[in-house]
């Protein structure tokens, strides 16, 4: 009894910081699980977060994604169906869609999409917002939404007209400066392809669409097409006689092996009064069509001016 409680009294102190020390570790291993356990709870649910926002921007995206997709498909099908339509009709609208300057192949998809679009759409916001603001009923009121369908119907061919017109002016207008650079760049020495490029780089600035064609025909004649197989393609993209011409005028003068900077010179000149003479018959219209805003503006203020004092004295009976 004695010999246990000495190996006890001699073991005590050892045997006290043994269990402090396995009580330390314990708790420092118990609290290190403890905050890696949390530090991977807060990672799995913020996961869990980020991949639900990643869903729900997902089903949007998808959403999106979806709807462009059938509006692609819809529109292939329309250009499908139209690209395999070669009737007349159908050549001219492409003809007249070049030259407005959509050059897109599903461009007489998007044509007839716009214009069957336009006329539902017109005639549907006719058809819910008139009755809010005027009180139109029976046959009148069918009346403005036929009228809105076929304002929908027709306004993309207007449009596309008014397109053609605007573009025509300009490359009218800026054909003759073509021409003058051209004679330019031959008289020194280069080669015609050459004079295209040049003179395309030119235009830029002042007549755009018409450089943007130069630019297309300079492109054709890289991919191996020949000069007057591109100048014919020109020719048809603008649309001009003078286009035309000059392509003969090319394509005679590389056949007969004539000089084509003296073709083109007098070509040039032919150009230069023809703009000359537009300028000078557009001078002589100029008097016909001011006499009627001055019928209506200026002969009735002269008039009242002339007629006024005459009508006052005779309204008060003063003649002296």
């Amino acid at each position: 009894m004695d010999t246990g409680l000495n190996l006890f009294a001699f073991g005590g102190p050892q045997l006290m910081l043994a269990v402090v020390v396995f009580l330390a570790a314990g708790t420092l291993a118990f609290t290190v699980m403890a905050g890696v356990r949390l530090r991977g709870d807060i990672k799995r649910r913020a996961a869990s977060i980020s991949n639900y926002g990643e869903q729900q921007k997902g089903g949007g995206r998808g959403l999106r994604e979806s709807s462009m997709k059938a509006a692609k498909q819809l529109l292939d099908y329309t250009t499908k169906h139209y690209a395999t339509t070669d009737t007349k009709n159908m050549k001219v609208l492409r003809q007249r869609l070049i030259q407005g300057g959509f050059y897109d192949p599903r461009a007489v998809g998007f044509f007839f999409l716009a214009r069957t679009g336009l006329a539902v759409g017109l005639a549907l916001a006719v058809f819910f917002i008139v009755p809010v603001f005027l009180s139109a009923e029976g046959s009148k009121f069918w009346m403005m939404v036929g009228a809105a369908g076929v304002v929908g119907y027709v306004g993309p061919t207007f449009y596309l007209d008014r397109t053609i017109k605007k573009r025509k002016m300009e490359y009218q207008s800026g054909f003759p400066d073509f021409m003058d650079l051209l004679v330019v760049c031959a008289d020194s020495g280069l080669s015609m392809e050459a004079a295209l490029n040049r003179v395309g780089s030119e235009l830029t600035d002042t007549y755009p669409s018409l450089a943007a064609n130069i630019h297309m025909t300079n492109l054709e004649i890289r991919a191996g097409r020949t000069l007057g197989e591109a100048l014919e393609h020109l020719s048809e993209r603008l649309g001009l006689e003078e286009v035309r011409a000059f392509t003969t005028l090319i394509q005679q003068s590389t056949e007969l092996g004539s000089s084509i900077t003296e073709a083109l010179r007098v070509y040039s000149d032919d150009m230069r009064h023809k703009r000359l003479s537009r300028a000078e018959e557009k001078a002589y219209a100029l008097p016909a069509k001011l006499s009627l805003p001055m019928m209506i503006c200026i002969f009735p203020v002269l008039f009242v001016v002339i007629l006024l004092p005459v009508v006052v004295r005779l309204m008060t009976n003063n003649f002296h």
